[in-house]
C-alpha cells in the first residue's frame, strides 16, 4: 500500500499505479503529477464522496477504485475520462447514478453494496461493457437501452427488488453469468429450500474444525471432523452482501441442488453455531484434486486465468467437460441456474475429471415459465462453450472434430440454438475413449 508521505515526497513519480488507503477525506491533488504515466488508482476504503472536475487530467488513467468510500452520487468527472476501461464504487453510499458519470469506454463497472434505484439510459452507450456488477442495490428495472450492450457477458443483479427479469436479457449475444437470486420474483423458492428437510441437520458440537481450505466473498471453508472421524468440509457463511448476492441465497440454491457424483454440494446443514453463524457441511474433496484455474483478472476481465504450464491430453479434458455437462444437467433439472460456470469453480483430476463448487451466484427459475428457464438456461451453455474452448486449446493432442463442433455451437449468438447439457453430455460420452 502506497503512503500520502510517499506521494508528496515524490517517490512515486512515473509510477502506473498507486493504491492509497489512509482515510482520506479529501482528494489528494498531488496525484495529478503522475498524470503522464498512472493507469491504475486505487482510492478504495477512505471517507471521500467527491471527486475533483478535472479528473480528466489523469489522461492515461484506465483502472478506478473508490469502493468502501462515502459517495452518495456516482461523481461525473468520471464520465470525462474517455479511456477508463474499470470503475469500481462497490460498498458506498450511492443513490444517483446520473447519465453523464458513464464514459462510453467502460468495459466493467461495479456498482454492488449501494442504495441505487434505477440506471440511466445511457448504460447502453457503453457498448463495450463486458462486466457489470449491480448486486445488493434497490433496482426493480434495467434500462431498455441495455438490450444494445452485445458485449456484456457477466451481469450480477442479485439482491435487488426485481419482480420479473427483463424479457431481453436471454437475447443478448453473449451473456454468460447471470446472478438474479435474492429478488422478490426468486424469494419464494429460496424460502421453501432453506426450509425444506431433504437435508439433514447436523448439530455444531458434532463438529471439530480443522485447518482453513478457502475462503470467498461468501464464507470460510474448514476441514472438519464429523463425529468421531468422519472427515468433511464445513462451509460457514458471512452476512454481508457479496458480489454475487446474499449468502443466504446461496445456501438455498447449495441444499436445493441435492447429491450429484460430479457436484459439491450440501450434505447436512449445521445448527447451533455458539454465535448463530449458518454453514453446511458438504463432502471433503480428494486433496489430489487442484482448480482448474484462476479466476478473471483486470486484464483478462471476464475470462479465467489458467497456469501457464496448464496442459493435458484430450481425454483429460473430456473427462473434465463430462463430469461438468452432468453437474450441470443435474442443476438444470432441479430448476437451478449455477450463474457462475467456470474453471475457477471446478477442481480436476487427470484420471478422476472435473467437480463443480460454489454457488454463490446460483439462482432459481421456479418462478419462470418453461420457455423462460429453457432461455436462461441458454445462457450457461455459453458459459460452457467457453470453459470448452479453454480446455481444448490447452489439449496436447488433437481432440475430436465432434467435441470442437459442440463448442461452436455453445458459443454461437442465438441462446435458442445452443444445445442442451443432455445434447452436450451425450457428444462427450461418445467421444471418449472406451
Amino acid at each position: 500500500m502506497d503512503t500520502l508521505a510517499q506521494l508528496r515526497a515524490g517517490r512515486l513519480a512515473g509510477a502506473r499505479r498507486i493504491d492509497l488507503s489512509s482515510g482520506l477525506t479529501e482528494f489528494p491533488r498531488e496525484v495529478f503529477a503522475l498524470a503522464d504515466s498512472l493507469e491504475v488508482l486505487n482510492l478504495s476504503g477512505n471517507a471521500l464522496d467527491t471527486l475533483p472536475d478535472d479528473l480528466h487530467r489523469l489522461h492515461k488513467l484506465r483502472v478506478l477504485f473508490c469502493s468502501d468510500n462515502r459517495f452518495t452520487t456516482l461523481p461525473e468527472a468520471i464520465g470525462q475520462c474517455h479511456g477508463l476501461d474499470i470503475v469500481g464504487f462497490k460498498a458506498n453510499r450511492i443513490r444517483t447514478v446520473p447519465s453523464a458519470s458513464l464514459p462510453s469506454s467502460l468495459r466493467w463497472l461495479i456498482l454492488t453494496d449501494n442504495q441505487i434505484e434505477e440506471l440511466p439510459g445511457s448504460l447502453g452507450n457503453c457498448t463495450r461493457m463486458q462486466k457489470l456488477m449491480l448486486a445488493g442495490n434497490r433496482l426493480r428495472a434495467l434500462p431498455p437501452s441495455m438490450a444494445g450492450l452485445g458485449q456484456l457477458e457477466l451481469l450480477r443483479i442479485s439482491a435487488n427488488r426485481f419482480e420479473t427479469l427483463p424479457a431481453w436479457l436471454p437475447s443478448l449475444p453473449r451473456l454468460s453469468w447471470l446472478a438474479c437470486a435474492g429478488n422478490p420474483f426468486d424469494t419464494q423458492a429460496e424460502d421453501a429450500a432453506i426450509t425444506a428437510q431433504s437435508v439433514p441437520h447436523i448439530d455444531w458440537r458434532e463438529l471439530a474444525l480443522g485447518r482453513k481450505l478457502g475462503e470467498g466473498a461468501s464464507g470460510v471453508i474448514h476441514q472438519a471432523t464429523l463425529g468421531a472421524s468422519q472427515q468433511v468440509a464445513v462451509k460457514l457463511f458471512k452476512g454481508a452482501v457479496t458480489s454475487d448476492g446474499w449468502p443466504h441465497s446461496e445456501m438455498a440454491a447449495c441444499i436445493a441442488a441435492g447429491a450429484h457424483p460430479t457436484l459439491i454440494a450440501a450434505q447436512s446443514r449445521i445448527d447451533g453455531h455458539p454465535e448463530g453463524i449458518e454453514g453446511l457441511v458438504m463432502a471433503l474433496v480428494d486433496p489430489s484434486f487442484a482448480t482448474l484455474a484462476g479466476p478473471p483478472s483486470l486484464a483478462s476481465c471476464t475470462r479465467d486465468v489458467y497456469a501457464e504450464e496448464a496442459r493435458w491430453t484430450s481425454a483429460v479434458a473430456l473427462r473434465i467437460a463430462r463430469d461438468i455437462a452432468s453437474a450441470m444437467q443435474h442443476l438444470h433439472a432441479q430448476g437451478i441456474l449455477h450463474g457462475d460456470l467456470y474453471a475457477h469453480n471446478i477442481l480436476w483430476h487427470p484420471e478422476d475429471g472435473g467437480r463443480l463448487g460454489d454457488f454463490g451466484a446460483a439462482w432459481m427459475t421456479g418462478a419462470l415459465d418453461a420457455a423462460q428457464a429453457r432461455a436462461f438456461q441458454g445462457l450457461e451453455m455459453r458459459a460452457f462453450g467457453c470453459l470448452l474452448e479453454e480446455l481444448l486449446e490447452r489439449c496436447n493432442d488433437a481432440p475430436p472434430q465432434a467435441v470442437a463442433t459442440l463448442k461452436d455451437r455453445c458459443l454461437q449468438p442465438d441462446a435458442a440454438s445452443r444445445p442442451s447439457f443432455a445434447e452436450a453430455l451425450s457428444v462427450l460420452r461418445r467421444a471418449l475413449p472406451q
